[in-house]
């Protein structure tokens, strides 16, 4: 009876993942990380599974693409979109990996993992340079940074991985190296299934037309008048209240550079961009409860989209949960009636 390894499993989890995220309409660069994960899951099965070793030499370079894509990927999602000339140029790793396959492979062992820890580090790198994603949905709080992280990490765990198992050849100790395989397929499986759920995989659209309409310009006005302007625009015209936004499309229309807008919250009021907006979500959605409104109205009627997230931005900016506001809305309502009532008598 034929059996299955786990990196065929994890292949097939993969592939779901991506057909899915496909369907609903996700993000392609997303959907074609995930594709090219899936595809080298399914050369890792073959290889170490059903030992199909005419696939062995061509791992290491399937390998180097997976980072180079992991990068695009965070770009896309969370930073800018990424124009062609761009793409090409992370074309190299795997180009170089092909290269060393065919003039030196016994430099491999030592390029792929470096090519892992390279843009592992550059995307933990980038997130510490933001204390706000651009595309990323402001809703979804710190999620989207959160999980990059770990994926920058299980990039460089990866490497680490990669390293013990060509030391296990090297030792005469290849028994190791099926259980180092399949720990690290259960890793990928997780983390990219936990990805592709996220708000984090396919981040906020931008809106074209208000691109065009407010470039972004150079502000001289100091940090309070920033936080002003956004006060009155928010109370204006209440574009907080679009799931889909995100500080790219909010500084857009403030005519700010992004990071002048970020720093100027930071500074005013010692938090984030996304948790400033979801504050403002979290006490329209109160209004909303205490007006006779469920939680789940509540909750899509203020620009959220994940009751995860709307219950952890209300115990954040109300300190209880939004069933226990809602009960105390029925008090408060119930109290109000009494007196009436009494007062008719």
């Amino acid at each position: 009876m034929p059996m299955l390894p786990i990196p065929a499993f994890v292949a097939l989890v993969l592939a779901y993942l991506a057909g899915r995220t496909f369907l609903s309409g996700g993000r392609k660069v997303l959907v074609f990380f995930m594709a090219a994960c899936a595809v080298q899951s399914f050369l890792v099965a073959l290889v170490g599974g059903y030992n199909v070793e005419w696939l062995r030499p061509v791992l290491p370079v399937t390998a180097a693409a997976i980072p180079p894509l992991a990068w695009i990927t965070f770009q896309d999602a969370l930073v800018r979109r990424l124009s062609l000339r761009n793409l090409s140029l992370h074309a190299v790793a795997p180009a170089f990996a092909l290269f060393c396959r065919v003039f030196a492979p016994e430099t491999l062992d030592a390029v792929v993992p470096v090519i892992f820890v390279a843009y592992g580090a550059a995307i933990l790198w980038r997130i510490s340079m933001f204390s706000d994603m651009p595309l990323a949905r402001l809703e979804a709080g710190e999620t989207p940074g959160v999980i990059w992280k770990v994926l920058g990490w299980a990039l460089i765990g990866s490497a680490l991985s990669d390293v013990l198992i060509a030391l296990a050849f090297m030792t005469g100790n290849d028994s190791w190296t099926g259980w180092m395989i399949t720990a690290s397929s259960s890793l990928a499986m997780l983390l990219l299934g936990l990805l592709s759920c996220s708000p984090a995989a396919s981040g906020a659209e931008n809106d074209e037309h208000e691109a065009r309409a407010a470039p972004s310009h150079e502000s001289i006005a100091e940090d309070d008048e920033i936080l002003a302007r956004l006060e009155s625009f928010l109370s204006r015209e209440p574009l907080h209240l679009d799931p889909n936004l995100n500080l790219t499309r909010l500084a857009r229309r403030l005519h700010l550079p992004e990071k002048r807008l970020s720093a100027a919250v930071n500074r005013a009021t010692g938090s984030n961009v996304s948790r400033y907006v979801n504050a403002w979500r979290i006490r329209h959605a109160c209004h909303l409860i205490e007006a006779g409104s469920s939680v789940t109205d509540a909750m899509l009627g203020s620009g959220f989209n994940t009751k995860s997230n709307f219950n952890r931005e209300f115990r954040r900016v109300t300190g209880v949960a939004p069933s226990a506001w809602r009960r105390g809305a029925d008090r408060a309502s119930n109290v109000a009636e009494i007196s009436g009532s009494r007062k008719s008598m």
